[in-house]
């Protein structure tokens, strides 16, 4: 079973009230993360306890360039997020680098499974 984990205190929330069905991961997971896969939802601290809110069924994955990314996959991402900039800006406090347009990013689209 794999697993997406968000951060509790940048995506709990939206999590929770399904606002959010996309995930934008710096570089190419694309061998890691397949349409149809089932995974889990997970919030928490990375290598710490972490919490599974719901299973999900991954919609689609794609790669690309920060520059491609579309108005509706930024919004999906965070409902507040308007821009590439506040994409670039998340990424950089994620990851801890400096991130540039060119740079590819996985976008992973999910929808909760009811059980």
């Amino acid at each position: 079973m794999f697993a997406l984990n968000f951060y509790t205190d940048l995506y709990g929330d939206v999590l929770r009230n399904n606002r959010k069905t996309v995930t934008i991961r710096l570089g190419d997971k694309s061998a890691k993360y397949q349409t149809g896969m089932v995974v889990w939802v997970t919030i928490g601290p990375r290598f710490g306890r972490r919490q599974k809110l719901y299973s999900a069924i991954l919609d689609r994955v794609e790669t690309k360039p920060i520059a491609d990314l579309s108005p509706r996959d930024i919004e999906r991402e965070n409902p507040e997020f308007r821009s590439q900039d506040d994409v670039i800006a998340m990424l950089s406090r994620i990851y801890g680098d400096v991130i540039t347009p060119e740079q590819p990013v996985t976008v992973i689209y999910f929808s909760r499974v009811d059980e």
